[in-house]
Formats: structure tokens, C-alpha cells, sequence
């Protein structure tokens, strides 16, 4: 239940952001779940800033230990709103200090190092990145991506719970905008379903789909003092961004 001065609801991010100058065990797994989820589009932004793979994973390992001593949370303050906006400022800020130390030692040095696949990661961006684009720009891409790749895997994950994996592969193509999909007819032939059954369960989808990007995005937003309805229309404010930097 919420303090009696909390009228809205309780999100991984407004977690945090209560405990800040008092790190709690809660506020830390909060904040590693949205790191867990948004890690890569940072270190995107920092590989796009270094132009160096071997230096960006310093950095971006540098960056998230830093984070996750709560008391660092105090000194960037833009926009508490916004978990995304925050940790773009933050990454910022912090590319900002390290290139003023000019340090040469092993960045984040003592500090438990995250489980991050920068392997992965940098196959992935130099697939991904295009020459000449804004850093923040990348950014914002990147983060809307990630909140959507979660909402498709826990989606992905409850249809094969349901015993139903091979009709969310059939569907995942009606979810997002991209190619033109193939038609309820073709699917339906697939499945050994009818074309209405098709139709009845797409929808279903979608709509599930857009219930857990919305619950997706909430975690990601807070608004302190707010009353829910406030609460819920910052909520839809950040969807419809993420949809408009996707171009969807």
C-alpha cells in the first residue's frame, strides 16, 4: 500500500527515486530490473560518443556501478518524471566527468561488475548504428526498442505457458509495424484454424500486447505528489513518444 503522501501507484523507478539518500534492498532490485531491461541503449549512446568498443563497455560498466550506489541518484535531477530521461542525462553527466579526469586507470575499479553481454552488444550496434546520427537520437531509438523487445518476450512467454509458442510466432508479425504480414488466410491454413479464429486471437494479442507495454512503461515513470489520473496521462505521454520515435 502507498504512504499516505503517494497518490499514485508504485513503480520500479518511484521506488528508486524514495529512496534516494537512503538505499534500501528494494530500491536497489528496482533499479537493477530497469537496468537489466534498459542497459543497452546507454551503452549505445556511450559507444556512439568513444567510437571505441573496448573503451564504451569501461564506460558503460563505469556508468551502472556508479548508478547503483543510490547516492549517486542525488546528483542528476532532470526530469524524476522519467526514468528514461534521467538516465540519458546521467550518462551524459557522467561522459562529461570521466573525460575531465582524463582517467587512466580501470574505471568502476573494486566495484561488482554487472552480467552485461557486450559481445552481444556491439554486434548489435555495428548493425544498427548509422553514420551521422544524433547520440540522444540513437538513444531514445534504442530505449523505445528495448520496452518493446520486453513486452514481446513476456507476451512470447505467456503463450508458450499456455502451450501456444508456435501461434505467437505465427502472430508476433500483426504486433509491430514492418513488413506487410501475411494474410489472416495463410496463418489460419498454418495453424489449422479458420481465418475468424485467426482474426479473433490477433486481436486478442494486440491487445494484450498493449496492455503490458503500457504496465512496461509505467515502471518506467513516476510523478511524485501527482494524483493517479495525472499519473496515467504521463503514462500515455511517454507510449505515444515511444511510438512516435519508432515512427509506428
Amino acid at each position: 500500500m502507498n504512504e499516505p503522501n503517494q497518490r499514485f501507484p508504485t513503480t520500479q523507478w518511484s521506488v528508486v527515486i524514495a529512496a534516494q539518500g537512503a538505499p534500501t534492498p528494494n530500491a536497489l532490485l528496482a533499479l537493477e530490473r530497469l537496468f537489466e531491461t534498459y542497459w543497452y541503449p546507454v551503452y549505445a549512446f556511450i559507444r556512439n560518443r568513444t567510437g571505441q568498443a573496448a573503451d564504451a563497455e569501461d564506460l558503460t560498466q563505469g556508468f551502472f556501478a556508479g548508478l547503483l550506489d543510490l547516492g549517486s541518484l542525488d546528483s542528476v535531477r532532470p526530469e524524476l518524471g522519467r526514468f528514461r530521461a534521467f538516465l540519458l542525462a546521467s550518462a551524459k553527466h557522467y561522459l562529461s566527468v570521466e573525460r575531465a579526469r582524463a582517467r587512466t586507470q580501470k574505471r568502476g575499479g573494486g566495484a561488482v561488475s554487472l552480467p552485461l553481454d557486450f559481445a552481444s552488444a556491439d554486434s548489435r550496434y555495428r548493425l544498427e548504428a548509422s553514420s551521422g546520427v544524433n547520440p540522444e537520437v540513437q538513444f531514445e531509438r534504442q530505449w523505445a526498442r528495448a520496452a518493446f523487445e520486453a513486452v514481446e518476450e513476456h507476451l512470447r512467454q505467456e503463450f508458450a505457458a499456455a502451450g501456444k509458442a508456435i501461434h505467437f510466432e505465427a502472430f508476433r508479425q500483426y504486433l509491430s509495424a514492418g513488413e506487410e504480414p501475411a494474410s489472416y488466410a495463410e496463418v489460419a491454413a498454418g495453424l489449422e484454424m479458420t481465418e475468424g479464429a485467426v482474426k479473433v486471437a490477433v486481436h486478442r494479442a494486440r491487445r494484450r500486447f498493449g496492455r503490458l507495454l503500457r504496465e512496461q512503461i509505467a515502471e518506467t515513470v513516476a510523478a511524485a505528489g501527482a494524483e493517479p489520473a495525472a499519473w496515467g496521462s504521463a503514462v500515455d505521454d511517454e507510449v505515444s513518444y515511444l511510438f512516435r520515435i519508432l515512427g509506428r
